[in-house]
């Protein structure tokens, strides 16, 4: 498959896979896709994606927010039970290390592997669709546009999730997206 993408789409897949393994996760996903699709300026995804008003930093942010786990509240009677002042060892926190330094999520801490990666199955749905949308379409090659399209067929996936948090209306990014790709052959 990967033959047949051009040279934006290919730049979409190494992209995409820097950013999985910049947000601590083993496989590339759908998300992931978005934001290499997102990351070639000239390619039509991009172009359709920064009409509908996203952006490539809001987008990540976006999308790191969503996958990173909910840290757990601090439980004072639990830390009472065992001796433990919350109040007082949160003051001595903050006075070495800054307010609400309990409350932050911790970061990843391990390097990234630059192996081989996987891609998760929604995402390999996604790009299947992107490959039969080029088809349909009577594309020689599979753009970052058509990515779009797979991405936003495939339906139940974390890009569509962050598009629609975003506000995008995925119905007529779409229309734009075919438009873009249409206006192009």
């Amino acid at each position: 498959m990967f033959e047949r993408f051009h040279e934006d789409a290919r730049q979409a897949m190494v992209v995409a896979r820097r950013e999985a393994l910049l947000m601590g996760q083993r496989e590339i996903g759908c998300s992931h896709l978005l934001l290499g699709i997102m990351s070639e300026p000239n390619g039509p995804g991009a172009l359709a994606l920064s009409a509908a008003g996203l952006d490539l930093a809001g987008l990540r942010a976006r999308i790191a927010a969503a996958a990173r786990p909910a840290a757990e509240p601090l439980d004072a009677g639990a830390l009472a039970s065992l001796g433990i002042d919350l109040d007082a060892v949160r003051r001595a926190t903050e006075a070495s290390f800054g307010q609400g330094a309990l409350d932050r999520a911790a970061s990843p801490r391990h390097e990234p592997s630059w192996g081989a990666m996987r891609v998760t199955r929604p995402a390999r749905k996604s790009l299947e669709l992107g490959k039969r949308a080029a088809g349909q379409l009577h594309s020689g090659h599979i753009s970052t546009g058509h990515l779009l399209l797979g991405l936003i067929e495939q339906g139940d996936n974390g890009a569509v999730a962050a598009l629609t948090a975003a506000g995008v209306d995925t119905g007529a990014l779409r229309a734009d997206v075919m438009a873009r790709l249409v206006a192009a052959a």
